[in-house]
């Protein structure tokens, strides 16, 4: 088991490193000619670009926070955070340049990040 400083030291790293990719797919999304997008497809990967580094700047904080201090349910629900973000702007992000709607990984990522937040929600109460 994954104990909690090695976690959120983790979370520290991959918050970071989603900011870092939001800021590269940011540039490309205001650079790119339209022609690289599907119809439609600047405003949804600015959308996934804006959802990716809300939850890398909450994954950063939520490593920062808890730092020693947490409990198994913080933990499911940062990995569920983690999770949740890489398919729900991957998804969103697949058809903006492409087009297709290839899964439902999309919607599955953006119900996993809200009961991701919802079990952060009742960690933290279990937790005061």
């Amino acid at each position: 088991m994954l104990t909690g400083s090695f976690t959120t030291r983790l979370w520290r790293i991959c918050g970071a490193l989603l900011i870092a990719t939001g800021t590269v797919m940011g540039a490309l999304t205001a650079h790119l000619p339209d022609a690289h997008f599907a119809e439609g497809g600047r405003i949804m990967a600015r959308s996934a670009m804006d959802m990716q580094m809300w939850q890398g700047i909450a994954l950063l904080a939520l490593g920062l926070g808890l730092a020693e201090r947490t409990n198994r349910i913080l933990i499911a629900g940062g990995w569920g955070v983690l999770a949740g973000t890489l398919m729900f702007c991957g998804g969103v992000y697949n058809t903006a340049f492409t087009g297709h709607h290839g899964s439902h990984i999309a919607p599955i990522g953006g119900g996993m990040l809200i009961l991701s937040w919802l079990v952060l929600a009742a960690g933290w109460v279990r937790r005061s």
